[in-house]
């Protein structure tokens, strides 16, 4: 693997790689010294054009507890602000022999650009509403092993619920969760669903979204086993999706009511930022089958094994050397 540019790049057995890997990479971060010389010598460079809190610093702790140095990208002090253009951005950071670039851009497709313009392996960390990759990755190893199923979510049936049309999540999530067996049904207003959902039945539309899809949350609530929440991406609306907040919090918020009538066994999941009062409308803290801070943490888990994928045997060797040393 080269790049991991979208959900779509990875068969099921690369998917299934990754999250062995990664349960690997959590006894690392058990550890009283959570760390191992298996990037030492390679240089990751954090290159944000959009804001970011959980991928941005889990990408950089990944990488720094696999040893490799890392250098941090601000937009707003670079010289982008006096004209340079991001081909020559990465061209000038690839010069300082740079080993991996983690981008995130509101532009779709502009990871795969990247890959044209230098030697070193890219990330997509999230490109517009197109794809989200290691998101969609931590999602399924939460739940996998939230689950005991091991790398399989076979049968299981999970609601994803909000602003879908405008979430790379969502289109790389249902990827993840679809390819290892899960029934994935979207719940949202017919104005928050990609307009192929609503208008077109070709191929290529089932392909993308293998799905169920329903208008009513409160239909689909008795028969689910996850309630995966999405907030409405208001920065990238350029028209009134919705009549208002307090409507779409009536029909599709996870209320106390409606959290009291799913099963003892579910699984909330949310990717964060939270909008609380809007798709989520109690303490996700006091739900006691709450996955929300597991996937923060399993997180770093899963851009450390992706690291560590990406920047080749060499460094998985020696990462099994520093595991026999320590044996």
């Amino acid at each position: 693997m080269k790049h991991l540019l979208s959900m779509d790049d990875l068969s099921l057995g690369e998917v299934q790689q990754l999250l062995s890997l990664a349960d690997e990479m959590s006894e690392i971060q058990k550890r009283s010294q959570p760390k191992v010389p298996a990037l030492r010598h390679k240089t990751v460079v954090s290159l944000f054009f959009e804001d970011s809190t959980r991928t941005r610093l889990s990408f950089e702790t990944a990488a720094k507890r696999l040893s490799a140095d890392t250098m941090t990208f601000s937009a707003t002090s670079s010289s982008v602000n006096k004209g340079e253009s991001l081909r020559d951005t990465v061209e000038t950071l690839s010069a300082m022999g740079v080993d991996a670039f983690v981008v995130r851009h509101k532009t779709a497709g502009l990871p795969l650009a990247m890959t044209q313009w230098t030697n070193a392996h890219v990330v997509n960390a999230g490109d517009g509403a197109h794809q989200h990759p290691t998101q969609a990755l931590l999602d399924a190893f939460t739940l996998t092993r939230a689950l005991e199923m091991g790398n399989s979510l076979a049968g299981v049936r999970i609601a994803m619920v909000g602003d879908i049309r405008h979430s790379r999540v969502a289109r790389s999530t249902v990827r993840a969760f679809v390819l290892l067996g899960a029934k994935v049904t979207l719940v949202a207003p017919a104005s928050l669903l990609p307009p192929s959902l609503i208008y077109s039945n070709a191929a290529h539309t089932r392909h993308e979204w293998p799905v169920s899809v329903s208008h009513d949350l409160d239909e689909v609530l008795g028969d689910v086993d996850v309630v995966y929440l999405l907030r409405m991406q208001h920065e990238r609306m350029n028209a009134a999706f919705i009549s208002s907040v307090d409507e779409y919090a009536l029909h599709f918020g996870l209320t106390a009511q409606r959290l009291a009538r799913l099963p003892g066994h579910f699984k909330l999941m949310h990717p964060g930022p939270m909008n609380h009062g809007v798709e989520i409308g109690v303490d996700p803290a006091l739900v006691p089958g709450s996955l929300i801070t597991q996937q923060v943490t399993n997180g770093v888990s899963i851009r450390m094994a992706v690291l560590l994928s990406l920047l080749g045997p060499a460094a998985t060797s020696e990462m099994t050397k520093e595991e026999r040393d320590d044996s």
